[in-house]
């Protein structure tokens, strides 16, 4: 798998390159800002981006805009943004698309490995990978819709580790629970908040997502 890494701090693109190679993961750019970000990305696109979301110079969104550019352009593009903070509106234009091959993490997610690269692969392979904190705040933002109010405190469990890329089974093995009680769960969420039911994983993500980014 290629990988192209945009981090401006050294010690971290280096240390995310190590780790990346250490799992078979072969990093072909490792760049530490916008432009050459965008260059790396259209010019040979890789399986994945890994992208901080501030990079130089100005550190506002530079890297965010140069991953959302280069997907426009190649759609489909499987980007991974890394956040130091959990910023709903970078969240919300990432998923704009409504297309898969999208992440959101927050930089101490970096920190477990395996955590870290199965987001990656996941990513690569166009599913979604939601930091569960950025989940929190969409949910918490949308508290006051009346379809999401009506969902139950588990129907919320739910809804949040689906809007991780989480299968049902994984979700049942988080929740402690039988895969059936989830499919239960998964059905009258999907009721509650108006959206068509879905047997593809990522699709029923999306629509979930887009339906909280609203």
């Amino acid at each position: 798998m290629r990988v192209v890494i945009a981090e401006d701090l050294f010690l971290l693109r280096d240390g995310l390159t190590r780790m990346l190679a250490a799992h078979d993961l072969a990093v072909v750019a490792a760049v530490d800002n916008g432009e050459d970000l965008l260059k790396a990305l259209l010019d040979d696109p890789p399986d994945v981006a890994v992208v901080d979301v501030r990079l130089p110079p100005t550190f506002s969104d530079e890297g965010l805009r140069a991953a959302l550019t280069a997907r426009q352009q190649i759609p489909g593009l499987p980007v991974l943004v890394l956040s130091q903070y959990v910023e709903q509106l970078y969240a919300r234009e990432l998923l704009a698309s409504g297309q898969g091959g999208i992440g959101y993490l927050l930089k101490d997610r970096v920190f477990d490995s395996r955590q870290f690269v199965d987001a990656v692969r996941r990513v690569a392979a166009g599913g979604t990978a939601m930091d569960p904190e950025v989940i929190a705040r969409l949910l918490a933002s949308n508290d006051t819709d009346d379809a999401v109010g009506a969902l139950s405190p588990r129907e919320r469990e739910v809804l949040a580790l689906m809007a991780e890329g989480r299968s049902n089974a994984a979700i049942a093995q988080r929740l402690t629970v039988t895969e059936r009680a989830v499919a239960k769960h998964t059905a009258s969420i999907f009721l509650k908040l108006g959206l068509q039911p879905s047997e593809d994983d990522n699709r029923r993500v999306l629509a979930v997502l887009a339906y909280l980014n609203r």
